[in-house]
């Protein structure tokens, strides 16, 4: 038995469900990875005794929220705000979290070390609340995957460098302090707004609309790149679900906005379209009219 096929099957007896990842690389090997990942040993021997994938672990399947603690990219600077001494990469910032909650560093859980040097810290998902990927909302090189999301397993590979459990033991539940800065806010209930439509076009207010989220995407600092995407979604598409947009059209201009944002390596064009698809959906739920 191969060293991937065991620790797909280690995973998969802890009750995480597993994916193949492209050999050597980040990227799912199937499409609908959140839905076809598994727990089934016998799907997990026919996959991987026939390549050297990657194992993906997808987070909300596994009831996991992983905090992913990067080491900086050679010639990459802290913003401002986190500009401080003794501020060196992931874990750092999260110490400094930590501590300004008056809480301990959360070092006793389930602990992944990247092919990069950083650290995959995996945490039990509270109960009742369905959380969601974040970028940068900790701070600086603190990214975190839940619901929608995935990480790399230990034992894989990506680019020549492999991943691997440093600290074996079960994931321990995820810090109250954690769990309340990763707590998104409720989407604020939209009222029908009285705009006429002209006929064959749309009304000055959803171009405006549509201008001013695109802007927010265009110009977004780091560290709030992915979350101001969603958020753009989101409000865009309450009005896809109000019938005054089409979500070909959203998608359209979202992404294209996006184009810069994924040239600087902010997110890459996989994760912008997966970010674009949960706004639109998180959207649906709150229906915007636009009255003709």
């Amino acid at each position: 038995m191969n060293d991937l096929l065991t620790a797909a099957l280690t995973a998969a007896s802890r009750g995480w469900h597993v994916f193949p990842l492209v050999p050597d690389g980040k990227r799912p090997a199937i499409g609908d990875w959140e839905h076809r990942a598994t727990t089934d040993p016998a799907r997990i021997e026919r996959c991987w005794s026939s390549s050297p994938y990657g194992i993906g672990i997808a987070c909300g399947p596994s009831r996991l929220v992983v905090v992913d603690l990067d080491q900086p990219k050679p010639g990459q600077t802290a913003p401002a705000s986190w500009r401080t001494p003794g501020l060196t990469c992931g874990a750092d910032v999260l110490a400094d979290r930590a501590d300004a909650a008056g809480a301990t560093y959360p070092w006793n859980t389930h602990t992944v070390l990247t092919g990069r040097g950083g650290e995959h810290l995996y945490f039990a998902a509270p109960q009742g609340i369905q959380l969601r990927n974040t970028q940068g909302r900790l701070g600086w090189l603190v990214d975190t995957r839940a619901h929608g999301g995935y990480v790399v397993g230990a034992v894989s590979v990506v680019s020549g460098r492999r991943y691997r459990t440093v600290y074996d033991v079960s994931p321990a539940p995820l810090p109250q302090w954690l769990t309340e800065a990763l707590t998104p806010g409720p989407v604020p209930a939209q009222q029908a707004t009285p705009i006429r439509l002209e006929r064959g076009r749309r009304s000055g207010y959803l171009d405006a609309a549509i201008r001013a989220e695109t802007e927010r995407v265009r110009t977004a600092c780091e560290g709030e790149r992915n979350h101001v995407l969603y958020t753009a979604a989101v409000a865009l598409g309450q009005l896809v679900a109000g019938g005054s947009l089409t979500e070909p059209d959203v998608r359209a201009v979202l992404t294209d906005a996006a184009a810069t944002q994924i040239a600087t390596g902010a997110y890459t064009a996989w994760e912008a379209d997966k970010t674009i698809t949960s706004g639109l959906r998180a959207g649906a739920k709150r229906p915007r009219q636009v009255a003709a």
